[in-house]
């Protein structure tokens, strides 16, 4: 089929899988380790072939890369290990002749402690910069202000000694949390923001987006009381009027907030990451004690969302990023039904309502990383939560199981495409460990096979925009405290697609109920072709189908 541009349809995006690029680990054209902006370029046939309409670029601006990136030094201007600011531009033009969208990354939330802003708020407690950042006296002992923890570890504050104060991070001492409070900065952020819509991106994807209404001195980080207020501030002075997308991620928030970031008055966000079905499988001590998987819990949390957001705002549809593990190890079956369930995974993910993402290798099933030794991590989160578990006396083979099931190393390491050497990421030495299974999953591997992983995936991709019953049409749930089942059906006007998928690792009968019993074209599978949903079936492990009929 043709596709359209992705600007002509002022809901492009709704249609539209994206497609998520950690670019440090995509492809790397210059044989230095890492992955860059010309890499990307080299790749986007391969992308405009698995049929996607937006790329979403982690970080690539300038810095120190503390964390990858995610720490910017300059936003109006490109790392040099990715390239320059005229590659970026290049991928652009690119990337929109084959009508595929560049959604930034915005980390507005902090910088890095490299960004001129920060080395000019540090200089004097007089400087015109100063409140772009949060700052502290010391509590009366000398300490930190309060018992505000990082994310990545140990006290949220850091002193600065020059000036006798601390400043927020709530990440790594590297990146200091800015003060959304101060309109000058906010002034700054908008026209950074116009600068990079007007090179003609088709949207941002924004970093820990909830945490900018922040209130330090009462603890409250997420979903503060101004926050909505600067999300519309923000949207009325960059997102207005541009045919751009704009998805938040937000870590704590609920079905019930979920209208308030996208619904079709709120004037702010396209849709919000949330992570409950996530975080609902992490245990006391976070996501280093991860919770056995549950079906149950899972779909609940899905649900939740899906009839949160039935009638008004949009959901975004992800089961893996590069803070996560991979899917098919987390939800699915890495060994034994490794094709069954990450298809399975992928069938269930992009058929609901709300607009599907793909985590780059997640078309193919790449598993996590398999490290067994904290030298082989490079997470700043990892390697700060190792080092403290250790010097407070817990077990370091506990820390790296979870470390091995949640760490976030296990969505970075190389995208697979041949069997080679480094999996054809690179021909230097690779930044950090290429999976050892590249050898059998990769995309040279899987591209001219119609049953492979990857094939399924161009399959759904191509369904969404073909059909409006998936893109726009209700979410009817069924069997939900099935502990083997994921079934629901997705209707609009007479159009109706029944979608089931067994997801275990053992025969299951289904027993169908009258009222979801239809027959029509089997439009994806990953086992049989069935064109009938009725009576008592059995379903092969990890089978997983759609009818439309």
């Amino acid at each position: 089929m043709t596709r359209k541009p992705y600007r002509d349809d002022p809901d492009w995006w709704k249609s539209s899988a994206i497609y998520q690029i950690y670019p440090r680990s995509f492809c790397d054209s210059n044989a230095d380790g890492i992955g860059d902006i010309p890499g990307i370029i080299s790749k986007l046939d391969y992308l405009a072939d698995l049929g996607i309409g937006a790329i979403w670029l982690s970080p690539v601006y300038t810095s120190p890369m503390e964390d990858n990136g995610y720490d910017i030094a300059d936003y109006r201007d490109i790392a040099p290990e990715f390239g320059t600011l005229a590659d970026m531009d290049r991928l652009i033009a690119a990337a929109a002749q084959r009508r595929i969208g560049i959604v930034m990354d915005l980390v507005v939330n902090h910088t890095s402690s490299d960004h001129e802003w920060f080395a000019e708020a540090r200089s004097s407690r007089e400087s015109p910069k100063r409140d772009y950042y949060i700052w502290r006296d010391p509590a009366p002992d000398g300490g930190p202000p309060n018992t505000l923890r990082s994310y990545f570890g140990g006290s949220a504050w850091a002193l600065d000694e020059a000036t006798g104060q601390y400043y927020l991070h709530l990440f790594a001492p590297g990146q200091p949390d800015l003060n959304w409070e101060n309109p000058d900065l906010r002034a700054e952020i908008y026209a950074m923001m116009n600068w990079w819509l007007d090179r003609g991106i088709a949207g941002f994807r924004m970093d820990v987006i909830d945490l900018i209404g922040k209130e330090p001195d009462r603890q409250i980080l997420n979903n503060g009381p101004r926050l909505h207020d600067y999300l519309k501030e923000m949207h009325r002075e960059t997102l207005a009027g541009r045919n751009v997308l704009a998805v938040g991620e937000t870590w704590e928030a609920t079905p019930e907030m979920g209208v308030l970031f996208s619904g079709r008055s709120s004037n702010e966000l396209s849709m919000v990451f949330q992570f409950q079905h996530v975080t609902c499988f992490w245990g006391e001590a976070g996501k280093w004690d991860p919770k056995p998987f549950d079906l149950v819990v899972f779909k609940k949390a899905l649900n939740d969302w899906q009839r949160a957001l039935a009638s008004d705002g949009w959901n975004s549809l992800f089961i893996s990023n590069h803070d996560l593990p991979r899917a098919v190890s987390r939800y699915g079956d890495a060994t034994d039904h490794w094709r069954e369930s990450a298809t399975a995974l992928a069938t269930v993910n992009h058929l609901m309502r709300g607009t599907p993402y793909v985590y780059q290798g997640e078309e193919i099933g790449m598993t996590n990383a398999g490290f067994t030794a904290i030298d082989q991590y490079r997470d700043v989160e990892t390697l700060n939560h190792y080092e403290e578990t250790v010097a407070a006396g817990g077990d370091p083979k506990a820390f790296l199981a979870g470390a091995a099931a949640n760490g976030r190393d296990n969505a970075r390491t190389p995208m697979q495409w041949t069997a080679a050497k480094n999996a054809g990421f690179t021909a230097g030495v690779p930044w950090i460990e290429v999976n050892a299974n590249h050898a059998t999953i990769n995309v040279e591997a899987q591209i001219g096979d119609e049953k492979s992983v990857l094939a399924h995936y161009r399959t759904l991709i191509a369904l969404r925009q073909s059909h409006k019953v998936i893109s726009l049409g209700d979410y009817i749930p069924f069997l939900e405290d099935d502990p083997r089942l994921f079934v629901f059906e997705r209707r609009l006007d007479d159009t109706r697609l029944v979608v089931v998928c067994n997801f275990s690792g053992e025969p299951t009968e289904f027993a169908v109920p009258p009222d979801l019993e239809t027959s029509g074209e089997c439009v994806v599978f990953n086992h049989t072709p069935r064109d009938r949903v009725a009576g008592t079936m059995h379903l092969a492990p990890w089978e997983a189908f759609a009818v439309l009929a």
